[in-house]
């Protein structure tokens, strides 16, 4: 969820079993209810179709029911979002709500205290300090 200053703020749900549940599957089904299409979906959120089809695999694998139907065929082709896989997306979009309400405060106060000099580096020079300075004061 991306609040108005621009921070992002992550929900990923990580199961005991090692099942995850995250950003990338729900705004797949979502792509897919949109687009009636496993490819078509891929590619409105630049996924390729093999990673999409993986994911797709693994969230039927997931759940007792299935997320997603598939109706093979030249005309009336197309994949749709079940029902269930409608109510995982309600339900996760849900807790992504109450989580940004829950750390809005938080957030903010953690953005406020933001160095104004950072400047990300992309990857460590060779010899560079790993630990930054202490700051005076």
């Amino acid at each position: 969820m991306t609040r108005k200053d621009g921070t992002r703020l992550f929900l990923r749900v990580d199961f005991p079993d090692g099942r995850r549940l995250g950003p990338g599957k729900i705004m797949l089904l979502e792509a897919i209810r949109e687009h009636r299409s496993i490819l078509s979906a891929a590619k409105a959120i630049g996924m390729s179709y093999r990673r999409a089809w993986l994911l797709v695999d693994e969230l039927d694998r997931m759940f007792e029911q299935r997320v997603i139907v598939t109706f093979p065929g030249r005309r009336g082709a197309g994949t749709e979002v079940t029902a269930f896989g409608e109510r995982i997306i309600a339900l996760y979009r849900a807790m992504e709500r109450q989580a940004a309400k829950a750390t809005n405060a938080a957030l903010d106060e953690l953005t406020q205290s933001l160095a104004a000099d950072f400047h990300p580096r992309s990857h460590a020079e060779p010899g560079a300090a790993t630990v930054a300075p202490a700051k005076a004061g």
